[in-house]
């Protein structure tokens, strides 16, 4: 697939009120950073953008299907997400009004590198995991708890130093 820019001069597609123009593109999606680990995409995602000119402004419609890879959040193993992206965006001519102000599009030009990246972001879920019943590390060995035995795996737990002031008071 051939690397597309992720600038879109929305001047030259020379859309009348009205009209409206689909283009399929890929684009890189840049690295995902998601709690200090970056997320990224095996390959460009292949892109559906649905331009329109309503009197007065842009809307646009962007969609596509993502796969993303990288450290599962709980036990640090390799996790995959695939999910569909489905968002919309309007670009209102004369209007201070910021629901019609899209922050993608400046001087007649759609960064749709940057829209693709958020939307990205949005689409997949806060807690990136391996599974969805990831166990996590043992907060004592960081072993993986999703391959051990939890009867097997137990730890003694040192008691807290802080506490032991309270070990000599006794009741009379």
């Amino acid at each position: 697939m051939a690397e597309a820019t992720t600038i879109i001069d929305l001047a030259r597609l020379s859309l009348s009120h009205g009209e409206g123009r689909r283009l399929d593109l890929p684009v890189k999606l840049a690295p995902l950073e998601l709690g200090g680990q970056d997320y990224v995409s095996p390959d460009s995602v292949s892109v559906r953008l649905d331009i329109s000119r309503p009197s007065g402004g842009f809307a646009f419609r962007l969609r596509f299907p993502v796969r993303i890879e990288g450290p599962c959040m709980r036990c640090l193993e390799d996790a995959a997400l695939e999910a569909e992206v489905d968002a919309r965006e309007v670009a209102q001519d004369d209007t201070e009004d910021e629901e019609l102000l899209s922050p993608y599009v400046e001087d007649d030009e759609l960064d749709i590198g940057r829209w693709v990246h958020d939307a990205a972001i949005l689409a997949i879920p806060n807690q990136f995991l391996c599974r969805p019943d990831c166990a996590g590390l043992c907060p004592s060995c960081g072993e993986s708890l999703n391959n051990a035995d939890p009867a097997a795996h137990q730890h003694e737990v040192a008691p807290d130093p802080r506490w032991a002031k309270l070990k000599e008071l006794r009741p009379e």
